[in-house]
Order: structure tokens, then C-alpha cells, then sequence
């Protein structure tokens, strides 16, 4: 089995050359996520999927990758529950990471850092309130109503 250092070397060299929507290195929100799951009582297998959530659904590594890697399958499943794939409805995306166990753990710590206020404020107004409401809607989706991260 591939160690949790293996996993976040993997990703950060699958995410290489890759930014985020503020131009950011996109590895700092691999690390944002595996650390807020962490901060979450997280363990070993859901801090991994954290590394890899985007993998799939950015094609920095294949299905067939994620397939054959020595990783659990619990992190597999997670991988692929958090994956987005094309044409699918939000409702449908997050009827799969409910049904995954251990997956909504890694989504709440992705849309954390996502709706962070810092992260988002520098971005554009419309593309900030764009993602401010889709993140919304998916964290009602899911059950997510008070953001434990703020002790609301």
C-alpha cells in the first residue's frame, strides 16, 4: 500500500503546472483539503482521497490509474464518489458521496477551502458569487448546513 507521503508526492506531481481559478498553485488546495480532513478526524483513508479528489475529475490520473494503485478501496471508492462526471446533476453527485462512506468527510473539507472568504475574494464578483452560491447549494445537499470549521 502506497504510504500517505507516497500519496501526496503522486498527486502533487499529477497536479504539476496546474492552477486554481486565483492562479494559485493547485497543490495548495490538495493540502488544504487532506489537512482539513485531518483537522476532521479523518483517517489514513480518507486523508489519501483528500490528496486524490480531483485527480480523476481533472485527468491528472486515469480511472484505470486509480484502478491499479496500491491504494484501499475504501479510498478508491472515495476518490470516485467525490468525482464529478459530465452531465451529471448536483443532486445525483451528492446522492453518491451520502452513499459512500467516508466521502462526505473529504466534500465537507473541499468546499471548506473552496468557499474560504479569503480564497474566494480574489476573484471576480461574478465568478465569487457564482461559486459562493453553487458551494452553497451542494453543502444544503448534503447536509451541511452549519460549517463545523466555524463553529457555526
Amino acid at each position: 500500500m502506497l504510504t500517505l507521503p507516497e500519496v501526496e508526492s503522486l498527486a502533487r506531481a499529477a497536479h504539476q503546472g496546474q492552477t486554481d481559478k486565483a492562479g494559485r498553485p493547485y497543490a495548495e488546495h490538495l493540502q488544504a483539503v487532506a489537512e482539513g480532513v485531518r483537522a476532521r478526524g479523518g483517517d489514513a483513508d480518507q486523508i489519501a482521497a483528500a490528496w486524490l479528489h480531483d485527480a480523476v475529475e481533472d485527468d491528472a490520473l486515469s480511472e484505470t490509474w486509480l484502478a491499479e494503485a496500491a491504494l484501499s478501496d475504501r479510498t478508491k471508492a472515495v476518490v470516485l464518489a467525490v468525482t464529478k462526471r459530465a452531465g451529471e446533476t448536483p443532486e445525483a453527485y451528492a446522492g453518491r458521496i451520502l452513499a459512500t462512506p467516508g466521502a462526505l468527510l473529504v466534500k465537507e473539507a473541499d468546499l471548506a477551502h473552496n468557499a474560504d472568504p479569503a480564497r474566494l475574494a480574489v476573484l471576480d464578483a461574478p465568478t465569487r458569487a457564482r461559486l459562493t452560491e453553487k458551494y452553497a447549494r451542494m453543502r444544503a445537499l448534503l447536509g451541511l448546513t452549519a460549517r463545523r470549521d466555524e463553529g457555526v
